[in-house]
């Protein structure tokens, strides 16, 4: 039937609001397809809604480009069956094997907005629960690569790296980067920004200079350069896994399937042929244990065979931040000391020596970790650093000292003597995200004490930043209640004789 239309601006995915008189005339209920016909033809979940008058329908604003029309026009809008891609969800939730067309039909219908957020979770759950074997994922992969753009690079091998995150202050990238760029390798790295953590790596690599590029730019920063530091989000490479990830974190869950394949689209996309995958290892991350880091290392270089990508994987210890920064100014000052020739917090030039040195090895250096610290210690790591900024319409002369944290701060001090036990990597994030990282760039933690060390009564454990006092007050506060240090002495617990008489 055709009926006025009018947009309303409110980010959703595509649908209508129909009046019932008007949804029963096309045979529509609550969340069933319809399908509207402009200039161009659109799918979207039909809401039932007396908010709308009889002949008229409101339509959310993304579908206005979709359909090519504008308040006032008269559309069709009819009904519209279901895909048949979610008969193959329902095959992967009776525990079964799907073929590489099943999955890439799929694939194509949550790209096309055919497939609705309940249908997508479903599909996500199916996962969690019953999982995918490789082959399985590697079609998933390729089929989410196919949703998007792909960069072809002039020059080979491309070389990248990944951590599969859980930790906070892992701000090796730009460090990393910058070693194998100046080694003669070319590393164009592309990452995320926050999603549930204080600071991804664009959070902080924004401070400095501009990471949102797209894949021309990338590729010819990368040739001229031998590195860039973009955003992932920025570029449309496989695009599915972004809008699938959107719908997985309110979930809670990260399936197995999901995430190698989230990872390894990304890497395919960007034409790597060498890869290593930084997994960190401790309580409260992604991978608690050694075990399962292995298991997960497995999967990865498994993967990697099927598409032709040479994976190896380094098993970081993640039970505690890296370094001493947690926060976008914190963090990108912290890397930038380290370039500069500060051999301090200790974690982060050996994880990030060790994990360049990795890269070299892959790209015949010997002797990785040892030629990745001569070149960190050499200063030729910050000079290709400055270079890559430079292209990144950052500042060639950039220092440490530009990056400065927010004004208003807060002490955490130890109530008792003794040695720090545990560090709660949850909690830290919580406090760095109350105080607001990483939308507020100068907010976040910096560390005095870490796992081992000795604390006295009174010293300051670790002092809050942030752009906004009541933001800081707020983390304060949670700080108190969440107490994320546990502090300890030697004596563990004391145990005596019962004496009889």
């Amino acid at each position: 039937m055709n009926i006025k239309v009018k947009f309303l601006d409110i980010s959703t995915e595509p649908s209508v609001l129909m009046n019932g008189e008007d949804a029963l005339k096309i045979g529509g209920r609550d969340n069933d397809r319809v399908r509207i016909d402009g200039k161009r033809s659109a799918i979207a979940l039909l809401n039932v809604s007396d908010f709308v008058s009889p002949g008229e329908a409101v339509l959310s604003s993304d579908l206005k480009a979709k359909v090519g029309a504008s308040d006032g026009d008269e559309l069709s809008i009819v009904y519209a069956s279901s895909p048949e891609s979610v008969r193959f969800i329902r095959r992967k939730m009776d525990k079964e094997k799907l073929s590489k067309e099943e999955i890439y039909a799929i694939v194509s219908d949550i790209l096309e907005n055919r497939l609705s957020k309940i249908e997508i979770s479903a599909w996500l759950t199916a996962l969690h629960i019953n999982g995918m074997d490789i082959e399985e994922i590697a079609d998933f992969t390729e089929a989410m690569v196919s949703t998007g753009d792909r960069v072809e690079f002039d020059r080979s091998p491309v070389y990248d790296f990944h951590s599969m995150g859980g930790v906070p202050g892992n701000k090796i990238t730009p460090i990393v980067v910058s070693i194998a760029a100046a080694a003669g390798l070319m590393l164009p790295k592309t990452s995320s920004r926050a999603i549930s953590s204080a600071c991804g790596t664009s959070d902080f690599v924004e401070t400095f200079c501009d990471v949102e590029m797209d894949a021309a730019t990338l590729k010819r920063i990368s040739e001229e350069t031998g590195g860039v530091l973009a955003w992932g989000g920025a570029m449309n490479l496989a695009p599915v896994d972004d809008m699938v990830i959107k719908v997985e974190h309110p979930l809670g869950i990260n399936p197995r399937a999901q995430m190698l394949a989230s990872i390894l689209s990304k890497k395919l996309a960007i034409g790597a042929t060498h890869l290593v995958v930084d997994i960190p290892t401790g309580a409260g991350t992604k991978v608690p244990t050694i075990e399962v880091a292995k298991a997960y290392a497995r999967d990865f270089m498994d993967l990697g065979e099927k598409l032709n990508i040479h994976v190896e994987c380094a098993i970081t210890y993640a039970d505690q931040p890296v370094g001493n920064a947690i926060g976008p100014k914190l963090e990108a000052r912290e890397a930038i000391r380290i370039l500069e020739g500060e051999r301090h917090p200790s974690s982060v030039v050996e994880k990030a020596c060790d994990i360049a040195g990795m890269i070299l090895e892959m790209g015949g250096i010997a002797n990785g970790s040892d030629k990745a610290r001569e070149i960190l210690d050499s200063g030729a790591a910050m000079k290709k650093f400055r270079e890559i900024v430079a292209a990144q319409k950052g500042n060639y002369d950039i220092s440490s000292n530009d990056l400065v944290p927010g004004e208003f701060t807060a002490e955490v001090a130890s109530l008792k003597s003794g040695y720090v036990h545990t560090i709660s990597n949850k909690e830290l994030v919580a406090i760095a995200v109350a105080a607001g990282s990483p939308a507020d760039k100068g907010a976040g933690i910096l560390l005095y004490k870490k796992k081992g060390q000795r604390v006295e009564k009174g010293e300051v454990l670790f002092r809050i930043y942030g752009d906004n006092k009541a933001k800081v007050d707020r983390a304060r506060e949670l700080a108190a209640k969440y107490k994320p240090f546990d502090i300890e002495g030697m004596l563990l617990k004391k145990i005596t004789a019962t004496r009889t008489r």
